[in-house]
C-alpha cells in the first residue's frame, strides 16, 4: 500500500512537472511571438517613413524645379521687355534724327 502511494505521488509529481515545462514551454513560444511581430511592426513602420521621407525629398525638388523654371521665364520676358524698348529707343532717335534733318533742310532752302 505504501508502495502504491508513493508511485501516485511520483507520478502526480512528474505529470505536475511536465505541466509547468508544457507551460513554460508555451509562455516562450507566446514572447518569442511577440517579439516577431513587433519586430516586424517597427520594420513597417521604419519602411513607411522612409517611404514618406522619399516623397517629401520628390516633392520638394520638383518645387524646386518649378521655381527655377518660372525664375528663368521671368527673367526672359524681363530681356523681351528691354529689348523692345531698346527697340523703341532707337527707333524714336531715328525719327527725331530724320525730322531735325528734314527742318534743317528747309531752313537752308529757305536761306536760298
Amino acid at each position: 500500500m505504501m508502495m502504491m502511494m508513493m508511485m501516485m505521488m511520483m507520478m502526480m509529481m512528474m505529470m505536475m512537472m511536465m505541466m509547468m515545462m508544457m507551460m513554460m514551454m508555451m509562455m516562450m513560444m507566446m514572447m518569442m511571438m511577440m517579439m516577431m511581430m513587433m519586430m516586424m511592426m517597427m520594420m513597417m513602420m521604419m519602411m513607411m517613413m522612409m517611404m514618406m521621407m522619399m516623397m517629401m525629398m520628390i516633392m520638394m525638388m520638383m518645387m524646386m524645379m518649378m521655381m527655377m523654371m518660372m525664375m528663368m521665364m521671368m527673367m526672359m520676358m524681363m530681356m523681351m521687355m528691354m529689348m523692345m524698348m531698346m527697340m523703341m529707343m532707337m527707333m524714336m532717335m531715328m525719327m527725331m534724327r530724320s525730322i531735325m534733318i528734314m527742318i534743317q533742310n528747309r531752313d537752308i532752302e529757305r536761306k536760298f
